[in-house]
């Protein structure tokens, strides 16, 4: 059955069986229901010293965002909660605002460290600027004398 559209946020993709969660199994739908494929959207600008980044993390704190460099992989993890209020009288109808947490990992490669990564966040858009590294030459190969 069908339900109204002031029930879904999309109605349309409900009738033709659209699943807009693939591709984003790691993400926690409950936290942001058919909005989830829309979650953490990156711009990545190459300039010439580096890389920059810009994602989008609407209502979030800069205290509920954390960054962690492991293994040549950025992760950006991002955790909410709801405040607790007041018991208001009345049934609630419809309740869209969840806690939960998400993440997104991007590689950056080996040779990047934690104080090459220069972080920003203003107005629900964390602004990531990363060096170009690469990897340290080894080098050519020479032919050693032997003396006698």
């Amino acid at each position: 059955m069908l339900t109204p559209s002031i029930f879904t946020n999309s109605l349309l993709n409900d009738w033709m069986g659209f699943d807009p969660f693939r591709g984003f199994e790691d993400v926690d739908h409950k936290l942001y229901g058919k909005n989830a494929p829309r979650l953490m959207s990156t711009d990545v600008r190459e300039t010439d010293e580096g890389y920059e980044l810009d994602i989008d993390l609407p209502g979030f704190k800069k205290e509920e965002i954390h960054l962690n460099l492991e293994k040549g992989y950025l992760t950006v993890s991002a955790a909410k909660g709801l405040e607790k209020e007041e018991k208001k009288e009345g049934k609630v109808i419809r309740q869209e605002r969840y806690s939960g947490a998400m993440q997104r990992s991007f590689y950056v490669g080996d040779f990047v460290k934690e104080e090459d990564v220069k972080a920003k966040f203003e107005q629900g858009v964390l602004k990531l600027s990363l060096p170009k590294k690469e990897a340290e030459k080894i080098p050519e190969k020479h032919q050693i004398l032997i003396e006698g």
